[in-house]
This record gives C-alpha cells, structure tokens and sequence, in this order.
C-alpha cells in the first residue's frame, strides 16, 4: 500500500516551506468554518504558490498574492453564480452524484482548493463540516468523483491516470516540473525540477 503524501513529497523533491505560518492556517480555517486536510496543508506549506507539471496551481495562505482564502472564496462565489436548474442532466453533479443539494463553500457543499490552467477545478466534498472525497469539473462541464485523499489524487495525477474524468491524463515523463506563481508584478519565476522518477 502506498503512502501516499512521501510519495508525491518524493517526486516533488525537498519542500521548500517557503510561506509556512501555522497562523494563517488558523485565520483561514476560522474565516471558511472548516478545516482543510492535513496532507493538503502539508503539501501547500512544503511547495505553493506553485504550478506543477505546467498545470495543476496551489496557492497559499500566508501570501498576499496567489492567497488560498481569497481564491476559494472567490472561486466558491463564482461557482454559486451557475445556473445549475439550466444544465443538462449529463452535467449536473447533484444527478451524476446523488447529491440532495448544489452549494459551495458551505459546511454541506463543494471546497474549491485546487485548478489547472486546462479549466479544471478540483473539490473537496464536505458533509457536516467534515471534508471526504473528491469532484473535479473538467472545464467543459464534466464531472468526475474520486474516494481519496489528495495526497492521492495528486499522486495519480502526476504519474499520469485520468484524474478529472475519462481521457484527462496530463502525463510527463521524467522529473516533475515545478514553478513557483510569481509574488510580484513582472516577477517571472524560474522553473525547475523534481528527482528523477524512473519515468
């Protein structure tokens, strides 16, 4: 069985812990009324705000640009705008999943927390408050649900399986590519990679 935060942590290469501040995550656990998993937290505070493989982008919530908070609020707010009563049944996720209801950032809804530059976005589901499970919307109005961590659901991103529905695979071979989203206007980070991975 694998574990699955060191092995993405492997691919990823050393955290760098850049932003780490056990604050922020407190002041952003009080201001959302949930608390976001451990292995989500621990790889945020190791590598965001970063882009991986040139597409999946973690922020953070220690930094004032690329802010985790600001970007789940807003990101929950635009995604409450929808007009899920318009959708075809083949794209609404209350029918595809059971849902009784469609809300986000709510303690019974949907918690953006990460996105691709592909119009992924991925969420956590929540009941009662507690967080389990994955949705992701594949940009085009495709739904895909995953019963695992996001440790794992990375994981298997980065080693190539389709992680947001049929046919979404974003495979590269060799080393992971990291880079870090820029902090200040015109700033443009540099890439780099992860260890080799056999791949």
């Amino acid at each position: 069985m694998i574990d699955y935060l060191p092995a993405v942590m492997a691919m990823l290469g050393q955290a760098q812990n850049r932003y780490t501040d056990p604050s922020a995550w407190n002041r952003l656990h009080a201001e959302l009324g949930i608390r976001l998993p451990n292995d989500y937290q621990t790889l945020v505070d190791a590598y965001a705000p970063i882009e991986l493989n040139s597409h999946v982008s973690l922020h953070h919530p220690a930094t004032e640009r690329c802010n985790l908070g600001d970007w789940i609020q807003d990101t929950a707010r635009a995604w409450s705008e929808v007009p899920w009563d318009d959708l075809d049944p083949d794209e609404d996720p209350r029918l595809l999943f059971g849902l009784t209801e469609l809300s986000f950032g709510t303690s019974n809804g949907l918690w953006p927390v990460a996105s691709t530059d592909r119009g992924e976005t991925l969420f956590l589901t929540a009941v009662d408050g507690t967080l389990s499970g994955i949705l992701v919307e594949d940009g085009e109005g495709g739904w895909a649900q995953y019963k695992m961590s996001f440790a794992e659901w990375l994981y298997r991103y980065l080693v190539g399986e389709d992680m947001a529905g049929p046919n979404t695979s974003a495979f590269y071979p060799g080393p992971v590519k990291l880079r870090r989203l820029p902090m200040a206007a015109g700033e443009r980070p540099e890439p780099w990679s992860g260890p080799e991975r056999g791949m």
